[in-house]
């Protein structure tokens, strides 16, 4: 029986959140396949090792760890049913044979014991309850030595798109974005937090490093405006606001857009990241 302590996000992530991201998981790895090559070469993952993948989503980066494991095998755990649906399917259809997929929450997922070699995780640590909690139980599952390699995202300060929505101020009520110290997109944005959860989750040979990469947001200023006020915290401010307020939002972000376009109008935008390794002793 699958448990989750995390109700909150389990709900966001089996629900619409869960769904946009799926039926747009090739724009969201446009958006975030500038960390994908930084994560794997510092998981230093080896051709016959086994890896588990944290919040693996709609299974992007099990799929490449996979392609480096070729006598080994890879298992993604995820808490979103309509991620997983599309990770099975997208993995079937590309003729994997070393990969499966859990649904679960990993903080308290059955992971013990079950010998990993490494453990990675493109922005899918941030979102625990108890983070300390869920380290020790992803500390659990790796073998002595095991190794582990995160990409959580940095200060909002690092974040173009962040600043872009922080520009609706008087159309949204945005104030909450980019908040630490809960759960959420933001709460390891603060490295010293970082450090701190894992050496309590009794994890060694911490390094914290910073990444950025730039991310393809839209075709133009307008799709990528869509894009954004479109997905699970965007939806959430608009209705929060009348129809007319949030038409108006959306003509200001896509202004706010047009600085990011090529010359072909496509939307380019920094995010900024902290590249985390561990190991468990």
């Amino acid at each position: 029986m699958r448990q989750s302590v995390n109700v909150q996000q389990e709900q966001a992530w089996n629900g619409y959140e869960g769904e946009h991201w799926a039926r747009n998981q090739e724009r969201w790895d446009a958006v975030n396949e500038g960390f994908n090559a930084p994560l794997l070469d510092a998981a230093a993952i080896l051709p016959a090792d086994a890896v588990l993948d944290i919040g693996c989503g709609a299974g992007a980066t099990t799929r490449l760890a996979a392609r480096r494991v070729a006598e080994g095998r890879v298992t993604g755990v995820d808490l979103s049913g309509p991620m997983l649906d599309r990770a099975r399917a997208t993995t079937r259809a590309e003729h994997f044979v070393n990969v499966m997929f859990e649904q679960g929450d990993a903080e308290v997922h059955p992971l013990a014991g079950r010998d990993f070699d490494v453990a990675i995780s493109r922005y899918g640590v941030m979102f625990f309850a108890d983070p300390v909690a869920a380290f020790t139980n992803i500390g659990g599952g790796l073998r002595p030595g095991g190794r582990m390699a995160l990409i959580c995202a940095a200060g909002a300060e690092g974040n173009e798109w962040l600043k872009a929505l922080s520009t609706l101020q008087d159309c949204l009520p945005v104030g909450g974005f980019g908040a630490t110290g809960r759960p959420g997109m933001f709460s390891l944005a603060d490295p010293a937090r970082v450090e701190e959860v894992l050496r309590a989750a009794a994890f060694t040979r911490i390094r914290i490093r910073h990444v950025e990469a730039h991310g393809r947001w839209g075709q133009d200023a307008g799709d990528a405006a869509d894009f954004l006020l479109d997905s699970g915290p965007g939806r959430h401010l608009l209705q929060q606001v009348d129809t007319e307020t949030g038409d108006r939002a959306r003509r200001r972000l896509t202004e706010t857009l047009r600085p990011y376009e090529d010359a072909r109008g496509v939307v380019w935008m920094r995010s900024s990241a902290w590249l985390v390794t561990a190991e468990r002793p």
